[in-house]
């Protein structure tokens, strides 16, 4: 395996050493998008959050200071990912205010309508499944809860094979039931949030 596809897979699931310098690298790199994201929705300081694919725990961490009296939960496929996310957030996780789980996307252990807001930063196109993740995601939000998926333009770009484009997303997002799907642009950063509403 040549030294790019190895930086993939530690990427798509870190592991060891090297896995948690790619968390570190991760958390570092992604947080201008991660707070520029959450600036189009309106947090609620009780809201039931959840991140997926939550790394580092540095998304995690922004959260918890724009939900001061609600609940995160964060997951992971990784569970080099999921240990250095409980470390970032050691203080919230003691408190109670957050948990973060090894689990995936595609087959969630949570309950029907249990979230207000769920993230995606940086991970959707390393899902195995994205159309059955959409719909997990679907499945797990609150009714009048937001899905947010983030993402750099060239990630999206180069991993891909299909709903790479906005009007496959939006189609996707249509076909699993959300009823108001928004898409924002940073251009000169290339980044892009795709937001679904769930209104039923």
């Amino acid at each position: 395996m040549n030294l790019l596809n190895q930086l993939i897979e530690q990427a798509k699931n870190p592991k060891g050493i090297i896995g948690s310098i790619m968390l570190r690298i991760m958390n570092s790199a992604h947080t201008s998008m991660n707070r520029w994201a959450l600036e189009k929705i309106k947090v609620k300081e009780s809201a039931v959050i959840l991140d997926i694919g939550c790394g580092g725990g540095k998304t995690i961490q922004l959260l918890s200071k724009l939900n001061t009296s609600g609940k995160i939960v964060g997951i992971d496929y990784s569970e080099q990912a999921v240990n250095d996310s409980i470390r970032a957030n050691k203080q919230d996780v003691e408190k109670g205010k957050v948990n973060i789980l090894q689990a995936s996307v595609t087959d969630m252990p949570f309950q029907n309508n249990t979230f207000d807001i769920i993230t995606a930063f940086q991970t959707h196109y390393f899902w195995p499944d994205l159309e059955n993740g959409v719909k997990e995601a679907f499945r797990v939000l609150n009714k009048d809860g937001h899905f947010l998926i983030i993402a750099e333009q060239y990630k999206i770009n180069y991993h891909m094979k299909t709903f790479k484009t906005k009007e496959e997303l939006e189609q996707l997002f249509i076909k699993t039931g959300f009823n108001s799907i928004r898409f924002y642009e940073q251009n000169n950063a290339k980044w892009l949030c795709v937001e679904g509403h769930k209104t039923k």
